[in-house]
């Protein structure tokens, strides 16, 4: 195989975690061309994967059908002559373009229904491979065959000319002593830990001598002005006032990140930064941060993980009974090793 695509998730955290798998398939194939089909808002994390050579937007939204404009965009993926594709979402949509592009082989999990769309079919076996990461490692090997082990963990990259030139852009010096905390989960409420503990514990890191910088999308700027006026003076809140790639690089410069299960907690795992994990409606055992340097906090609740997007039971307690103190005593431990 000379010449590979990746039709990449929509979300940040599954497209980090696909990195090991395109790893792989450069060591089976070596000299491959893999490029990636996917959604503007992932491709600055794809840009950072060395394993990675051209990326093809996916202009398509969430549910949106749309067969004429899949039609033309196949016939385009079609004249690049691909040998092969990896659809790493389980969507019947996301196997119809590649299918539609005549892709030799259309590599992915059966899924929705996908016999046709998919014809090197995985079927999945949930307790073999409990971790995301070895869902999508495992669509490298022939159906059947056992995953390689060990599992690469995921890796991006922050060079120091990118840092370099995001501080410049920003205007920004190197920061000394710096703790991020990402406040936001794309998800929703129920993995996000309260703004007002974020806020007491900026305090509490703060007074130690520590930067704090809330890092987010636009849609987490709310909750970073929260966390702000509630710790005054304590922490700078840049959600939405960076790129995804900025905040990848100002990531890189962090001595500690403290942040919810979220894109941006697997983005700090692959690039090497200590971390503090704080787990609530969601399960460190299906899509953990990737790094030995990482500390998950839960406080595994007879009632978690419940996977909802809000608390179905109303109180939030995974996540309000997690105190600042218990954070700021994993911070300062993890900080010290």
């Amino acid at each position: 195989m000379k010449k590979a695509l990746i039709v990449a998730p929509s979300w940040i955290g599954d497209t980090i975690m696909a990195q090991p798998l395109f790893a792989r398939l450069h060591t089976l194939y070596p000299g491959l061309q893999l490029d990636a089909f996917a959604p503007r808002w992932v491709a600055p994390v794809l840009q950072r994967m060395d394993e990675i050579a051209e990326i093809v937007d996916n202009p398509f939204g969430h549910g949106q059908l749309s067969l004429k404009p899949r039609w033309r965009l196949a016939r385009t993926l079609a004249a690049r002559g691909y040998d092969a594709v990896y659809v790493l979402p389980n969507s019947l949509k996301s196997a119809l373009i590649p299918f539609l592009a005549g892709i030799p082989r259309r590599i992915g999990f059966t899924g929705e229904s996908r016999y046709g769309l998919i014809n090197v079919r995985h079927h999945l076996d949930k307790a073999a491979l409990p971790l995301m990461v070895e869902r999508f490692i495992q669509l490298a090997e022939a159906p059947g065959t056992p995953l390689a082990r060990p599992i690469l963990v995921p890796k991006i990259r922050s060079t120091a000319t990118d840092q370099a030139a995001t501080l410049a852009a920003l205007g920004k010096a190197r920061p000394k002593r710096l703790i991020a905390f990402c406040p936001g989960a794309e998800y929703g409420p129920a993995k996000r830990w309260p703004a007002a503990h974020f806020a007491a514990l900026a305090q509490a890191l703060a007074a130690r001598g520590y930067q704090i910088a809330l890092f987010g999308s636009p849609k987490d700027h709310e909750v970073g002005e929260a966390i702000r006026t509630l710790a005054p003076g304590c922490c700078e809140n840049l959600c939405g006032t960076t790129t995804l790639a900025q905040a990848i690089d100002l990531l890189a410069m962090a001595d500690l990140v403290v942040c919810n299960d979220s894109g941006l907690m697997h983005v700090a795992a692959a690039l090497d930064r200590p971390i503090v994990a704080l787990y609530g409606s969601s399960s460190p055992g299906f899509t953990p941060p990737l790094s030995e340097r990482a500390d998950i906090l839960s406080l595994k609740l007879e009632c978690s993980p419940c996977f909802k997007r809000e608390c179905p039971l109303g109180h939030f307690d995974c996540l309000n009974k997690l105190t600042p103190e218990t954070v700021l005593a994993a911070c300062l431990q993890r900080s010290a090793s």
